[in-house]
């Protein structure tokens, strides 16, 4: 009889390291290269900042954040396009990301990322969109 518990420290290393083989055995080595970056404005105070991954050809946005009282000046569009810029340098193809309903769904639409998906209900009475976009150099 198989037990279930919750999983230790240790467990949760071996359990990630285990899945890292059997995808290195099916696609190679696998080269994450972060993208992080982060907005200043005049005094030094950071008034926004963008994290990401480029893996597999891939481009995953994670984080586009930007303060309330910067919004709407462009600095999430000059972020999104210098992560943009570097994902394409280090090999990034297409970009992918996930949001939800009260945040940034039309910003992105309106730089070229696609709906490719939705759940409803995420949370109750809310959705999460999942879009993606192909990247160029010139992206």
């Amino acid at each position: 009889m198989i037990e279930i518990s919750k999983a230790s420290d240790s467990e949760t290393t071996t359990i990630g390291n285990n899945l890292e083989a059997f995808n290195r055995a099916a696609v190679g080595e696998i080269e994450y290269s972060p993208v992080w970056l982060a907005a200043h404005d005049e005094s030094g105070a950071l008034v926004g900042g963008f994290l990401g991954t480029v893996y597999l050809g891939w481009f995953a946005i994670d984080v586009l954040w930007v303060t309330e009282a910067h919004r709407r000046r462009g600095i999430g569009a000059a972020l999104l396009d210098a992560a943009e810029a570097e994902a394409v340098r280090l090999g990034a193809k297409a970009a992918y990301l996930d949001t939800f309903e009260w945040q940034a769904r039309d910003f992105y639409a309106a730089r070229g990322y696609q709906e490719f998906g939705r759940l409803e209900a995420f949370p109750e009475g809310r959705w999460r969109a999942f879009m993606r976009k192909k990247l160029t150099p010139a992206s």
